[in-house]
């Protein structure tokens, strides 16, 4: 270690990051705003797909149905979108900053959402959500990062499932905007849920301006001053409090050790560094990508957008329910309403325990509503019953794999590589997400695979790959600092991850722990690159 002569021992790791304040809190609460426009996207595009006056526009005057070709293009094209933006995002946020990447995110989305309501037809619509995607896979990637970074320790499990929960809160206003506009007969009906989109993003990116950008952003670039001044901001102390001076020097120490062990070079190379060393070391930066691009495709794995998605059509195709709309809706809100369970449990019962059993409860509830509806597919009551086992199985997704995929990817990565760690795991979301979106109508429409209830076949086998895999592969995160996970990974395996409990600092290491001014912090590895 550089600096030697420092015993790994001194470091004081309670002293790592200052007390919780209410000012520091509310400014990780506004970040997570970002989820509502993402879920509001994600959500309001099931009802449209079933409104008279859309089929209408898209296949022509007396059209009940849209084709499955054009159900597929029209859903999965957003996440086409959102899969390039969140890997453009990664540089840029690297480059410009955490928080101006979010609002040229915001910007861009409201160009897509313009083209939307202006649509005379498929094309408009089309190019509409494909450049709203851009934007979302920016925001979404980002907010992330900036959340995870900016986001005292203590509470971070529960800021970042805030997100989830403002996904979630945007699911159920589009739901409910789409209920409320279902029986216009003009074309009101779908330009009032694709427009009210706009508001979200105005609120977010105007609300950005006035957040400090992350204090991690500008240690990467060597700004240490305006690291000092954002980070004490951020936890609403004064730039010479002994708390900020340890928190920054455990950054830098942190940032420079990763820089020593792999030096980021070119552009090329600092992509390149993401795929470096072995896959069954699991602190290496290999492992780190494929685990959070794995992580991001199990949460797609559950099926869950199958719902979000394609819930009104399919509750449409059972034919025994009077009002898919509202069927639509009660399980976006069961979605809101179990979310904030997560975000005490999340730093109680820790993110592995939380990511295992949820894939156990989503798995067994998925085989119970296929059962039911491959059995007695038509009687009323058991579509009832089926209906209650795929709340219970939103609730069990709403409460685990929902918020815990998002909080884990935003905590694995080191600071070096953790932009583009961050924008390959949201990537691979939005591949799997267009993925699924693509595949699914042609598995479950009437005229094509035709599955039905089924198709909870495919997504309860799929759980089940999701329960051995966050049981062999997933650590435990809970109560950590990010430069902790970083020690954690290094010297524990997944399994024995919950037991381990930090011992020494990286400024302690690297003899950085009796410098008190933030002027004499040396940031040795000159490295300035994106």
């Amino acid at each position: 270690m550089p600096g030697g002569g420092v015993s790994p021992s001194s470091g004081d790791v309670s002293r790592v990051e200052a007390p919780v304040t209410v000012k520091a809190y509310l400014m990780c609460v506004f970040a997570a705003f970002g989820g509502i426009f993402f879920g509001y996207d994600s959500g309001y595009i099931s009802g449209v797909m079933g409104m008279k006056v859309f089929i209408e526009l898209i296949e022509g005057t007396g059209a009940t149905t849209l084709t499955s070709s054009h159900k597929s293009l029209i859903t999965s094209i957003l996440s086409a979108g959102t899969f390039f933006g969140a890997l453009m995002a990664g540089d840029i946020a690297d480059w410009l900053g955490r928080r101006i990447t979010v609002i040229v995110g915001c910007a861009i989305f409201i160009v897509g959402v313009i083209l939307q309501v202006a649509t005379g037809g498929l094309g408009l619509i089309v190019a509409g959500r494909l450049v709203a995607g851009f934007g979302v896979g920016f925001v979404s990637a980002i907010i992330i990062l900036y959340m995870s970074e900016i986001a005292p320790r203590k509470v971070r499990g529960a800021i970042v499932s805030g997100y989830q929960f403002c996904i979630c809160l945007g699911l159920l206003l589009a739901s409910c905007v789409n209920y409320g506009t279902q029986e216009r007969t003009d074309t009101s009906s779908y330009r009032i849920p694709i427009g009210l989109q706009m508001l979200w993003a105005l609120i977010l990116g105007g609300g950005l301006f006035f957040l400090p950008e992350s204090p991690r952003f500008f240690v990467k670039k060597g700004k240490l001053d305006l690291a000092a001044t954002a980070l004490a901001s951020l936890r609403d102390q004064p730039v010479e409090s002994s708390y900020i001076q340890d928190e920054l020097a455990e950054i830098i120490a942190n940032n420079e050790h990763e820089m020593a062990a792999v030096p980021q070079g070119s552009y090329f190379n600092a992509w390149a560094n993401c795929f470096k060393g072995s896959l069954w070391d699991t602190s290496s930066y290999l492992r780190r990508t494929v685990l959070g691009t794995s992580m991001q495709m199990m949460q797609q794995w559950t099926g869950v957008n199958f719902v979000f998605y394609f819930g009104t059509t399919f509750f449409m195709q059972l034919g025994t329910i009077d009002n898919p709309f509202l069927i639509s809706m009660i399980t976006t809100l069961v979605n809101v309403c179990t979310t904030p369970i997560s975000f005490w449990t999340m730093e109680r019962a820790g993110r592995r325990a939380l990511l295992i059993w949820g894939a156990l409860g989503m798995c067994i509830c998925q085989f119970i509503v296929a059962i039911i509806g491959t059995v007695r597919p038509e009687d009323p009551n058991a579509v009832k019953t089926m209906i209650a086992f795929i709340c219970i199985y939103i609730a069990f997704f709403a409460t685990t794999w929902g918020p815990g995929a998002w909080v884990v990817i935003g905590e694995i990565f080191p600071l070096p590589m953790r932009a583009k760690g961050v924008a390959l795991s949201t990537a691979s979301n939005w591949l799997w997400n267009c993925i699924i979106a693509v595949i699914t109508p042609y598995m479950v429409d009437e005229d094509k695979g035709n599955l039905g209830a089924k198709v909870f076949f495919i997504w309860g086998g799929l759980c089940s790959l999701c329960f051995v895999y966050a049981y062999l592969l997933i650590p435990e995160t809970k109560g950590l600092t990010l430069e902790q996970v970083d020690q954690m990974l290094s010297e524990t395996t997944p399994r024995t991850s919950a037991k381990w409990v930090p011992h020494t600092t990286y400024a302690a290491e690297m003899g950085m722990t009796e410098k008190s001014k933030v002027g004499h912090l040396e940031h040795v590895s000159g490295d300035e690159s994106v």
